[in-house]
């Protein structure tokens, strides 16, 4: 399979999968964002990719992030008809008053190509049972 991506900027690095085994290939910042506590920003990575029909690509957080800074990775979606540049939604949840700086090069969020398919929607005046039921939100445990 090959996904093709477009340098927007030319002096950033292409994205890579970083070991043999990797599901997911990392996004870097092209360039520095500020984000101040609380605050919600799009940090772009300087690329586009042309995504083949029938796929998409899933924008999620490292975990490396999530689990030692307080920046938070927004899912995201780039469908295949989708050609513009990439940026990736990223959240400062710290509580303090000092903002965190992405740094150009600083990858933040990983991404996945993964075959979808789009199904044909039928209005129903029913839906099966099932044991669960439509208990949501935690009902089935912790």
């Amino acid at each position: 399979m090959i996904l093709k991506v477009k340098r927007l900027d030319p002096d950033i690095d292409l994205p890579k999968y970083q070991t043999a085994g990797a599901s997911c290939f990392d996004l870097a910042a092209s360039e520095d964002v500020s984000i101040s506590p609380g605050e919600t920003k799009p940090v772009p990575t300087g690329l586009a990719f042309d995504i083949p029909e029938g796929y998409e690509v899933q924008i999620r957080p490292r975990s490396g992030i999530t689990l030692n800074m307080k920046l938070r990775v927004h899912l995201g979606t780039l469908d295949s008809d989708y050609i513009g540049a990439v940026s990736m939604i990223v959240e400062n949840s710290d509580r303090g008053a000092n903002p965190t700086t992405i740094r150009r090069g600083d990858r933040i969020a990983q991404a996945a190509l993964v075959k979808v398919e789009q199904a044909r929607l039928e209005e129903v005046m029913s839906i099966s049972e099932t044991e669960r039921g439509g208990d949501g939100f935690g009902s089935t445990g912790v």
